[in-house]
């Protein structure tokens, strides 16, 4: 006889309608739950879902604490030598103490931004999607910019200035709508593309030693990568394994806890994630083990030690406010060259990782934005703004929240549990900065693999879509940045298709490639609400004069001339259509996807 069968049956019970009375609540109602009684309510969504989904997008950025923190540490910030040993070292005590507190500081600082911008961010967009220092962002911050030990181009403090004006600048292109403008003219097969690489990112950031399971590493000068999976000790100067490959037990304990997550994901088990990650973390803690996060060395000594605490604050002292903003001289030129460089990277890095986490959790429009994406870009630009405030390099959406996605999340509340915790990790850092990174690694890569699916959706079928889209996808993960991927994919498609155009019109139509009839349409005059400052300018003569748009009640774009675009030039799709009493509904299935109306009286 079960003694507990009655106790778990009223537990359960108890569970699920708690859940379901939040969902009815008008807490649930703002955050438009399943069941809330909100006119455009989520169906899938759910008080417990959505816990469960941010406390796995948390799982899988507590990385960032850490990792942030040590980039950044190379820069060496505000901390200065006053006494240079003649082998170049630094012989001044004060300055080693510096950079003991430095590292703490980027530590609490990294926690509380990414707390702030998470929370703020999920509940004024209500999407399941995370804001941090960006990995990328970071790594070009210290090493391309500032410099290790600040031997850079341009100095700390100004590099921080700029990063402070760059939010700014974000702020008034989002304001004015030139950065939804932006996502709406990249060609869709490209906007599919970023995903799909965004996905093969994950992938193999998850294989690297940095951020996963180390299986893959550094060829060295014969090929780009190669096969890893060999203890710390064995690795060369250059990255490559000098034996003992694929027989570190960290890698296998971080891959046997991937397969006991996609087992649980095979069985639908909910929390499959947060498990796999919980599994691993906690079989790596003790120490004298040869899976352990604190092995006898230096680096475990003082990792253990800062783990023993549990809970600790610790004020920041270094980097609060610490821009400088006397440009005189060569610090002008110091930070113009900072705030371009942040600029192009930041902006194609941010707007294509939020528009292929909208995709992802099923949130885009058919005109290609998503709701609420101007709060989207200004809430990212802020916080870009208030990032540097804390020293930090900017911020933006993680890729990682695709974890939370797969998770269930769909709404902000899966941004604001992530942030929370983040909130909560400044008082216990010791131990989220303790997550190994072979348990978040084949969490990143299952994470790819859900990412991947979408890569039928890109039109194969035209080589000026597919070439340009193979770039995008090939760059992402192997320039290990998803600003140059979508850059190259979309400098790919411009000479591409320019030539192939020019090539059509000196031949006035004669000489046409192959599947030409199959290309993905696009214009430059995309679908939806233009920009202000042409909107304010031109009268909307730009765009002409037939392009008035409004939405039904289910959110369909309703342009009154098909915004210009001939129903036989939407090539290469399949479509439905269903008669109303006073138009016919044309749904065109090839993404981005559109439906449009056309009414008897046209």
């Amino acid at each position: 006889m079960d003694t507990f069968g009655p106790w778990k049956s009223r537990a359960k019970s108890y569970f699920v309608n708690a859940n379901e009375s939040i969902n009815r609540s008008t807490f649930g109602r703002i955050f438009r739950l399943r069941g809330s009684g909100h006119p455009d309510e989520i169906r899938h969504a759910n008080f417990a879902t959505e816990i469960r989904a941010g406390l796995t997008t948390f799982a899988t950025m507590a990385y960032i604490i850490a990792v942030n923190a040590s980039i950044l540490s190379a820069t060496h910030g505000t901390c200065e030598c006053s006494n240079t040993a003649p082998d170049g070292s630094c012989a001044d005590p004060d300055f080693q103490v510096c950079l003991t507190e430095l590292h703490r500081d980027f530590v609490t600082a990294t926690a509380i931004v990414s707390g702030l911008a998470s929370m703020t961010f999920g509940f004024l967009t209500n999407m399941p999607v995370a804001l941090a220092p960006g990995m990328g962002l970071n790594a070009y911050f210290t090493y391309q910019v500032v410099g290790v030990a600040g031997k850079g181009p341009v100095p700390y403090r100004i590099a921080l200035t700029a990063v402070f004006v760059e939010g700014f600048i974000f702020l008034f292109l989002a304001l004015t709508g030139m950065r939804q403008w932006l996502i709406r003219i990249i060609p869709g097969t490209l906007k599919t593309a970023s995903g799909v690489g965004i996905g093969m990112f994950l992938a193999l950031s998850g294989m690297s030693y940095s951020s996963g399971i180390g299986i893959i590493t550094s060829g060295g000068t014969s090929t780009p990568l190669t096969i890893g999976g060999c203890p710390l000790e064995d690795l060369g100067v250059d990255g490559t394994c000098m034996g003992n490959v694929m027989r570190s037990p960290k890698m296998w304990l971080g891959i046997f806890g991937g397969i006991i997550t996609a087992v649980l994901m095979a069985f639908r088990v909910k929390a499959a994630i947060i498990i796999g990650i919980a599994f691993t973390t906690f079989i790596s803690w003790p120490r004298g083990t040869s899976v352990t996060y604190f092995p006898e060395s230096a680096d475990g000594d003082t990792r253990w030690d800062f783990f023993k605490h549990v809970v600790a604050f610790t004020p920041i002292k270094h980097v609060l406010a610490a821009q400088q903003w006397d440009l005189s001289g060569a610090h002008g030129a110091h930070f113009a060259m900072a705030l371009f460089t942040f600029l192009y990277v930041d902006i194609v890095d941010c707007t294509a990782t939020l528009y292929s986490m909208a995709r992802f959790s099923g949130k885009t429009r058919p005109d290609g934005d998503f709701p609420r994406s101007t709060i989207a870009y200004c809430t990212d630009a802020i916080f870009i703004s208030i990032g540097s405030l804390f020293g930090c390099a900017p911020s933006t959406a993680f890729v990682e929240s695709g974890a939370g996605i797969a998770e269930g999340g769909r709404t902000g509340l899966t941004a604001i549990v992530a942030g929370f915790c983040f909130i909560v990790s400044i008082f216990f850092a010791p131990v989220f900065a303790s997550i190994p990174p072979w348990a978040t690694g084949t969490t990143l890569i299952l994470v790819g693999c859900l990412m991947i699916r979408q890569v039928t959706f890109i039109n194969w079928n035209y080589i000026g879509d597919a070439i340009p889209s193979f770039v995008t996808i090939a760059f992402m993960p192997f320039s290990y940045s998803v600003a140059y991927g979508l850059m190259a994919g979309l400098f790919v498609y411009i000479v591409l298709n320019s030539l192939i155009w020019a090539v059509m019109r000196i031949t006035g139509g004669s000489v046409e490639p192959r599947e030409y009839d199959l290309k993905e349409y696009w214009t430059w005059k995309p679908a939806g609400k233009k920009p202000a400052a042409f909107r304010l300018f031109t009268r909307d003569s730009y765009w002409g004069d037939k392009e008035s748009l409004h939405e039904d009640d289910d959110g369909f774009i309703f342009p009154d001339e098909n915004h210009g675009q001939p129903l036989h030039d939407m090539r290469g799709t399949s479509s439905t259509m269903e008669k109303g009493p006073d138009s016919i509904r044309l749904t065109v299935e090839t993404p981005p996807k559109a439906v449009v109306a056309i009414h008897p009286h046209s």
